[in-house]
């Protein structure tokens, strides 16, 4: 990691509301981590305007102008190490990853999931829990290995299911607590104190349990 303030790049594909979160948290004073870059797939994602306005570059890496998705992905890897970055943090990137970028990034990349992994990896995850009649949802922070939201996790915010839930009102409220955990787990890489070692999560030198750290919301 280089000296400093630590360099993170957002790769996005939609609206932005995490990256939104953590732009918010980088522009405090004495903030440990500093969005350079944001990039995405999608040229209209509307992500990519909320970093023009809080001042940050901003790139597009349209994954239709690719005849793979190796091609795409070894694009994305130079459009990203030209921000020479200490972290990547997907944030809504709707694209599965090959095993070459997630090997180059290995230790740090990090992805945020809306469900209690390893529950419900992969999509619809609000109506699985909804269906399955859970009582407690939420949302993941982990670190991204070469299995889809299968990395070690680093923080989960439990939220309840309450009862008369839809899938609306269930993911808004899985989304305020990831507005808050994301920033948490990437506050706690910029200062050092997060790791990933063996396929297993450490947090000021301490392994965490295999759900990582957690929260209730």
């Amino acid at each position: 990691m280089s000296q400093g303030v630590c360099r993170v790049v957002v790769l996005i594909s939609g609206s932005g509301s995490n990256l939104q979160a953590l732009l918010d948290v980088s522009a405090k004073a004495g903030a440990p981590f500093s969005v350079c870059s944001v990039i995405s797939n999608k040229p209209a994602a509307y992500g990519l305007t909320r970093a023009a306005e809080a001042g940050v570059n901003t790139s597009v890496v349209d994954h239709r102008e690719f005849a793979s998705r190796e091609d795409f992905d070894r694009a994305l890897i130079t459009e990203i190490d030209n921000q020479q970055p200490d972290l990547v943090v997907l944030a809504g990137f709707m694209r599965i990853l090959t095993p070459e970028f997630v090997r180059h990034y290995s230790g740090r990349l990090l992805n945020i999931h809306p469900s209690l992994l390893p529950k419900y990896q992969g999509l619809h995850t609000h109506q699985r829990a909804l269906d399955a009649g859970d009582s407690e949802h939420g949302a993941t922070v982990h670190f991204v290995t070469e299995e889809l939201d299968g990395g070690p996790p680093i923080i989960q915010a439990v939220v309840p299911v309450n009862e008369g839930d839809t899938v609306e009102s269930l993911a808004k409220r899985v989304q305020v607590q990831e507005h808050l955990i994301y920033p948490m787990a990437v506050t706690w890489f910029a200062e050092k104190r997060l790791q990933m070692l063996d396929d297993r999560t450490r947090l000021d030198g301490e392994l965490l349990p295999r759900s990582g750290a957690q929260v209730t919301g």
